[in-house]
């Protein structure tokens, strides 16, 4: 694989060196290596071992500098065809992000500090996997950044053991007490706390000497000259050296008794206690971050609170004072460095990282319309999961609806949006497409095709998405298909979506529902409450389809008279509905004979399901109910008027449809314009039950 590290620079520091011993384990290992930065002494390194180096500014908070460098970081992806692009900093990692939207690269961060939450730093919580180097780290980027925990990766910094596998110089008594501190010199890394201890130390061990090697960035040039008074006014000028940035690491480790990390905040690792434990050298190091992860307090180093000076010299001269804790120290430093922080260990699991990347597939469907809608994809999501049997593919779904799919056995998960209260508006809208963002979604499959739904798609930052151009924002899908308006039935129609994924619609494509036990036992109670657990010849009318379209509806009137003729010929009917139909059945009742058992209003959808399938023959309207009969594979008779049967039939095994060809039909208007609903009254009682008697014997 090719892979693409981004850098601000490549001058001395941890992850600088880090990112050349893993670009030289690429080589090594028959992998391209890449490396963009604004340069560095290192980069003469990084090339010698064939490694390729680009220059770009990645390293300016400029926001025309970085929107211009994405273009330039783009063509580097497409020229040296990277498979991965692995962002070090926050800078580089915003212009990679939006550099690798359009193209097959994959985006993956290592979080190399312990940032603060904001909005700047966000985008080192984007990576569709996100590096950390220790648990304080990854514990940061769940709870602070919000970041899933399914995309944490913990893999600990490492340390190339040959660097620093020189000899060390002899210490002759006690004549040679060097004491040195590794790092950039800020207030956060506590130079000023660790001179404050190391003027104790000094009291006590006179010859002590102390090496601080780093340097101040330009900006921060004012805090060195700080220390320097501060050293000067301690009197303990003469014991202290600034050495400034060095190449000579092991080196000068090689002649290093102690090491101090006095970092006062959380440290992201502490790669120089490794170094340090690599050449030798027994650490003292602040309790703060990932140091925990690598030092054991008393049996690989010492711990001591941050800030803590006096605890701080007291453990810097016991280690001079009792050598044999010091290099027992170093012993079991070593062992714990070889099991976990070689540079092997470390590369090995960041290429498992990047395997699995190139092998994950997160999709996610959108469908957040009606209950019956929601069925009517469920065909989709099976044949989705066929085709991606190996992706993490997740449903955007309405509240109401949400249930139909609790149990779908194609989907990883449902994600919820509540357009009429929690989600509502703009801001409700900014809010799921953040949620969707954290997913890492590589394709939306939209099959809501709707303004809001096309918005969704492109807010999720998918790397592709699916749907129709239907003049309703289509054009901010990337993949996009014009939409025939051909007579075509709903879930033929979201196949013609899935052709561009080489999936087909083939005749045996059917709907699903899955009713859990619970749901079937509550139906069980619900038949035995009317005598009619063991009954097998049972006939159930859906009473009406949604509030907004009532010219759906078969007249009462009609379905009270068919009733009353299934009754005479000793069938038991049941009849659905929904809370809403709750007055409409009162009506009903009133003008039957036959009084069917009344379960309006006593079912969700799936327990619905669940009753259905133990009916014999299921009649109903235009609407989620017809669907579901669909789904259970029960024998079905569908009424059609204002809507065309030919665009809104689900498939199934069994189905008659009911449809009167009226020249105003269909009307697709939710109040009939001529007052008559002749498209429904003209569907007759004895018509009913002639189909619904051909279909019981069928049944049999």
């Amino acid at each position: 694989m090719n892979v693409l590290q981004i850098i601000p620079e490549l001058n001395v520091g941890g992850v600088e060196t880090g990112t050349v011993d893993f670009a030289k384990y690429l080589i090594d290992h028959g992998h391209g290596a890449v490396v963009v930065s604004h340069g560095g002494v290192l980069v003469p390194d990084l090339e010698g071992f064939g490694a390729r180096h680009y220059t770009l500014p990645v390293h300016k908070k400029s926001l025309w500098t970085m929107i211009k460098t994405v273009k330039d970081l783009r063509s580097i992806i497409q020229e040296e065809q990277i498979d991965i692009v692995h962002a070090r900093s926050r800078v580089p990692a915003w212009i990679a992000y939006f550099a690798c939207r359009r193209t097959k690269a994959a985006f993956v961060t290592t979080c190399h500090g312990y940032y603060s939450s904001h909005w700047f730093s966000q985008v080192m919580g984007w990576g569709k996997l996100v590096i950390v180097p220790s648990r304080v780290i990854g514990r940061h980027m769940i709870d602070d950044f919000k970041v899933l925990p399914r995309s944490i990766r913990c893999i600990p910094r490492s340390v190339d053991l040959k660097k620093f596998d020189i000899e060390r110089e002899p210490v002759e008594g006690v004549a040679r007490c060097t004491i040195t501190m590794i790092g950039r010199i800020t207030p956060l890394k506590g130079h000023a706390f660790f001179l404050k201890a190391m003027a104790r130390v000094v009291r006590t061990i006179p010859y002590a000497k102390v090496l601080i090697v780093g340097d101040a960035p330009a900006r921060k040039e004012s805090y060195r000259q700080d220390l320097e008074l501060l050293a000067r006014r301690m009197g303990i000028e003469n014991h202290i050296e600034f050495l400034g940035n060095r190449r000579d690491i092991p080196q000068i480790l090689a002649k290093t008794d102690v090491l101090v990390l006095s970092t006062i905040t959380q440290e992201a690792f502490g790669r120089v206690i490794l170094e340090a434990q690599a050449a030798g050298v027994p650490v003292v190091a602040t309790n703060v971050g990932g140091v925990i992860d690598i030092i054991d307090d008393g049996q690989n180093g010492l711990l001591v609170p941050p800030k803590d000076t006096e605890a701080m010299a007291e453990a810097v001269i016991r280690l001079m004072k009792d050598r044999e804790l010091a290099a027992r120290l170093v012993a079991q430093a070593k062992e714990k460095l070889l099991n976990n922080f070689t540079l092997e260990h470390m590369a090995s699991a960041t290429l498992k990282v990047y395997e699995e990347l190139l092998h994950s597939l997160n999709i996610l469907v959108i469908k957040i319309g009606s209950l019956g809608d929601v069925v009517l994809a469920t065909a989709a999501l099976k044949a989705i999961r066929k085709k991606f049997s190996e992706a993490k593919i997740h449903c955007l779904v309405g509240k109401e609806s949400r249930k139909i799919l609790h149990h779908c056995p194609h989907l990883d998960g449902i994600i919820v949006y509540d357009v009429k209260d929690k989600d509502r508006g703009f801001w409700g809208l900014f809010k799921i497409s953040k949620k969707l963002r954290k997913f890492r979604f590589d394709m939306v499959i939209d099959f809501q095709n709707n303004r809001k739904s096309h918005l969704l798609s492109f807010l999720s930052f998918a790397r592709e998405s699916f749907g129709y151009d239907n003049g309703k924002w289509g054009r901010l899908l990337s993949n996009a298909i014009k939409d025939a308006r051909k007579e075509i039935s709903p879930v033929a129609h979201q196949f013609r979506v899935l052709e561009q994924l080489d999936i087909e619609y083939k005749p045996n494509t059917y709907l699903e529902l899955w009713p859990s036990p619970h749901d079937r036992h509550y139906v069980q109670m619900l038949l035995d409450s009317e005598w009619l657990g063991n009954n097998p010849d049972i006939v159930g009318i859906n009473i009406a389809a949604s509030a907004k379209w009532k010219t759906k509806n078969w007249p009462v009137e009609h379905m009270a008279k068919f009733c009353d003729m299934l009754a005479a010929k000793n069938v038991r009917i049941v009849l659905t509905g929904m809370e809403k139909d709750r007055p409409l059945a009162q009506y009903f009742l009133s003008i039957t004979k036959s009084k069917p058992a009344n379960f309006v209003g006593k079912t969700d959808i799936l327990q619905l399901a669940a009753l259905i399938k133990r009916c014999k023959v299921f009649v109903t309207p235009d609407s989620a109910p017809l669907h579901v009969a669909a789904a259970m594979q029960t024998p079905v008779v569908a009424f059609f008027g204002p809507t065309d049967s030919r665009r809104h039939v689900p498939p199934a095994k069994k189905l008659i449809v009911l449809e009167k060809k009226l020249a105003c039909a269909p009307c697709y208007s939710s109040h009939c314009r001529i007052l008559t609903h002749a498209c429904m009254k003209e569907i007759r009682p004895e018509e009913v039950l002639r189909e619904v008697e051909s279909l019981m014997k069928e049944n049999e």
